[in-house]
């Protein structure tokens, strides 16, 4: 039986900020039901009876949001009880939680550092980019609190990467980031990039990537990766180190670097499982944990063949010559009015990147620089 992950929304798609660009906002108003509030005491023990019974040797429990920690600390701490309970196959646990970071404060430190949650901590890269489309509820900035989350988090020793949503700011100040993180001490980054609005032409909004904007992005972050790495720095920046698997025949962690879907369990406050946290809406609706097991859930999945769908790369990327380590990217980007069938909408992005840096990444896996460096 495979490795299993879910991903409990606690506080449903509840924040206390309100970026502009925030994907759940938009899926949240396009289902029946916006918001299923904090999620209760008999839907999360639910939830891990159900998770411990179907697991087999070791389980991933992520939380995100919205804004997880709006749950509250005892929360988390009844969960850790409950897995405790529902732990009787010995399964090795694996706990994340993203955060905007907000509302940490040292109890939230020590807890995270007791229990080894690993931390992604939602950061804009300079207070010039992150501060435009990051504000409080009060519209109120918000850069200097995650810095200080930052601190705190490092105080205690909790293990965390930074995750920047590029966009229209950021992608064209990533040195400027680059640098600023370095100083910091972030060694483990992740870039994601910005998701307009599901089903609606993509390019349209003031924060909008566009693919010429992420191609050049990505040819000079991977220049400054490059340059530190060959020196001896190791900073990690997952899409690379995936890249550079790749290339030496392994398989990718991220869905998106693989091209197709794979298994996900996404289960928001009320208990209701999704297929991928980019399609938290009604017709993907997989079940409930309150009433369904994994079983059942799985049968449903392949009923509306989530997964074999999203093999739906055009003619003309299976023919691109990148292919072999494109692979096409994030299904949810190949299926945006705009583009081609099957084409991704960044699809152009990546031609600059391979064009520019795919021999480069092949004399790193080949031996230039040893794969023990860039995994640390």
């Amino acid at each position: 039986m495979p490795k299993i992950h879910v991903m409990i929304k606690p506080a449903s798609g509840l924040c206390n900020m309100r970026c502009k660009y925030c994907f759940y906002v938009d899926e949240m108003g396009k289902r029946s039901q916006a918001s299923y509030g904090i999620m209760t005491t008999d839907t999360l023990e639910q939830v891990i009876r159900e998770t411990f019974a179907f697991a087999e040797k070791e389980c991933t429990i992520a939380f995100q949001g919205g804004e997880p920690t709006l749950a509250g600390l005892d929360f988390f701490r009844k969960c850790l009880s409950f897995e405790k309970r529902y732990n009787t196959k010995k399964i090795r646990v694996i706990h994340t939680l993203q955060t905007n970071g907000y509302v940490l404060d040292e109890e939230w430190y020590s807890f995270f550092a007791e229990n080894h949650f690993l931390i992604g901590l939602s950061i804009d890269g300079i207070k010039a980019t992150h501060d435009p489309y990051r504000k409080d509820v009060h519209g109120q900035d918000t850069y200097f609190h995650t810095l200080e989350a930052a601190r705190g988090l490092e105080r205690a020793g909790v293990e965390f990467n930074v995750l920047t949503v590029v966009n229209g700011k950021t992608a064209p100040k990533i040195r400027k980031i680059y640098e600023q993180y370095k100083k910091l001490g972030f060694s483990w980054q992740q870039y994601i990039p910005c998701l307009d609005p599901i089903q609606e032409k993509q390019g349209q909004q003031e924060y909008s990537l566009t693919p010429e904007m992420y191609g050049t992005f990505l040819i000079e972050l991977f220049g400054l990766w490059e340059l530190d790495l060959r020196q001896g720095k190791l900073i990690h920046i997952r899409q690379f180190e995936n890249y550079i698997e790749m290339l030496l025949g392994q398989m990718p962690e991220s869905c998106e670097q693989r091209g197709v879907c794979g298994i996900q369990n996404v289960v928001e406050a009320d208990g209701s499982v999704y297929p991928c946290d980019f399609y938290v809406l009604d017709e993907y609706c997989l079940g409930n944990l309150n009433t369904d097991s994994f079983q059942a859930i799985g049968e449903r999945r392949k009923e509306i063949r989530f997964m074999e769908n999203s093999v739906n790369h055009g003619e003309k990327c299976r023919a691109c010559p990148y292919f072999f380590i494109c692979r096409g990217g994030c299904r949810r980007q190949r299926v945006q009015p705009g583009t081609e069938e099957g084409e991704n909408y960044f699809c152009k992005g990546y031609g600059m990147f391979f064009d520019a840096c795919l021999q480069r990444m092949k004399r790193i896996a080949g031996g230039l620089v040893g794969y023990g460096d860039v995994k640390g």
